[in-house]
């Protein structure tokens, strides 16, 4: 099921109204709640939700023996940390590391038998399973109560945020749970807002640039002029903010109308000056995930030697790319950005004072560039082909020009939203709160009626749902 269809409409609109009836009901609607989201996941492939049960099982129990056994608290940690990474592992980067090593060892003559098995990637595993790991490294260090099994299992089923987050934290959703829900007329008309926007985002902006630009260029590069493959590089990076930004807009709106407060995941990305700037807009649940669990609790995070302080960085990064997926362009993405981040510190230590600093428009169009040559990695299936298309860009290649006015100006719509107030989306809500609701429920139609004039035929699955 996708947020911006008829099916999920409907779906949601039953789930809403039960989940009010039953606003006193206290856990018999945590329980609805989680059939609802089971429901969801399973229009997928139903064989999954078992493993997202054994994940929220394998958590819960993890978290008891945590508490139980102190002396052995440490050691039960890692067992459960490793255990998810294997589950993890297994689904998403067995066959990739099996076809590598089968490669290598026919390359060396080594007569070994790999199977590799055609393993289906379950929608969403790489979000549920971070937030596993979230609960059981906080219950250890004593920033998250411990979960009830049901409570641990429906933050982890949740459907709003189930297959391509925000990674919600324990500490954020649990005392949610241990509450009445409530739902004032502001709170309903900006998750209404929030909603609507993210239905255009994705199925106008996102949709158009996919179907009219994005798609035919990367998937043909050398047919394309260089304009082509520049507007089309600019396309793609205006498209997965659009898109990914809508399903978490639309998540937040969902889990807003539902009684819960989802943390905000974006915040302006492309109008940053820097990289570092970047990772504090851009997928924020994720970057600080990566910040809290990895760079500080693995690698030791800022408190050591410079040097030791870089190389943490760049792992972070790097090990942040390959969590995208299995390949080496994934792990190039996130090595471009980690070395990049490691450049922007070492200037800042040794920049002489006598030096101005960058001004800030300079900074801007260096970073917006940075990361858009990096979704070129990103977006390609190989290497060779990421290479291909930055060299035609390099050598002002001639060829097919596909971009039309309406496709530019997709791109410049999507650019513009970098540039308004950050807070719009909430003046918006304040603004209907005191409306009628015929009025807020006619202009929301009327909006999804543009928008379905607008969108082409049907709704392409957005792009996170593959990590």
């Amino acid at each position: 099921m996708l947020f911006p269809t008829l099916a999920f409409h409907a779906f949601f609109i039953v789930v809403f109204t039960l989940n009010w009836l039953m606003r006193r009901a206290g856990e018999w609607r945590h329980i609805m709640l989680l059939l609802a989201s089971w429901i969801f996941y399973g229009a997928w492939d139903g064989r999954f939700v078992l493993l997202l049960i054994a994940s929220a099982v394998l958590n819960w129990g993890v978290g008891r023996l945590v508490l139980a056994d102190r002396a052995r608290a440490r050691g039960w940690l890692i067992a459960g940390v490793l255990a998810n990474l294997a589950l993890l592992g297994f689904f998403k980067y067995y066959g990739f590391f099996a076809t590598e090593l089968r490669d290598l060892l026919g390359a060396l003559n080594i007569p070994v038998e790999i199977r590799v098995f055609d393993i289906i990637l379950p929608v969403g595993i790489s979000f549920f399973t971070f937030q596993g790991i979230s609960y059981i490294v906080d219950v250890w260090k004593g920033r998250s109560e411990p979960a009830r099994l049901l409570e641990l299992t429906f933050l982890m089923s949740f459907f709003p945020h189930l297959v391509a987050g925000p990674i919600v934290r324990p500490g954020h959703i649990l005392p949610q749970l241990r509450t009445r829900p409530w739902l004032s007329r502001g709170a309903a008309a900006t998750s209404l807002v929030l909603i609507l926007w993210g239905v255009v985002k994705k199925a106008v902006i996102a949709n158009e640039l996919a179907i009219h630009l994005v798609d035919p260029v990367f998937n043909d590069p050398q047919s394309h002029s260089a304009a082509d493959l520049v507007l089309a590089a600019y396309g793609y990076a205006i498209q997965i903010y659009c898109d990914f930004s809508a399903y978490s807009d639309m998540a937040i709106g969902l889990a807003g109308l539902l009684g819960f407060r989802f943390p905000h995941n974006f915040d302006q990305p492309y109008r940053a000056t820097s990289l570092q700037d970047f990772w504090r807009r851009w997928h924020i649940s994720l970057s600080s995930w990566l910040r809290d669990y990895l760079y500080i609790a693995v690698f030791g995070g800022s408190r050591q030697v410079m040097w030791r302080t870089c190389v943490a960085l760049f792992m972070t990064m790097v090990l942040g790319g390959l969590w995208h997926g299995a390949s080496i362009n994934f792990v190039i993405w996130g090595a471009l950005h980690g070395a990049v981040l490691v450049g922007e510190r070492l200037w800042k230590m040794l920049r002489p004072e006598s030096l101005p600093a960058i001004p800030g428009w300079i900074g801007w169009l260096l970073t917006f560039h940075l990361v858009t040559v990096a979704w070129v990695f990103f977006r390609c299936a190989q290497f060779g082909d990421a290479t291909a298309f930055l060299g035609r860009i390099a050598q002002g290649a001639s060829g097919n020009f596909i971009a039309s006015p309406w496709t530019v100006g997709m791109i410049l719509l999507g650019l513009a939203c970098q540039f308004g107030p950050p807070d719009a989306i909430q003046r918006l809500g304040r603004l209907l709160r005191g409306a009628p609701f015929w009025v807020v429920g006619l202009l929301g139609t009327l909006a999804l009626l543009v928008v379905e004039g607008l969108r082409g035929g049907g709704v392409a699955p957005f792009i996170y749902f593959q990590f």
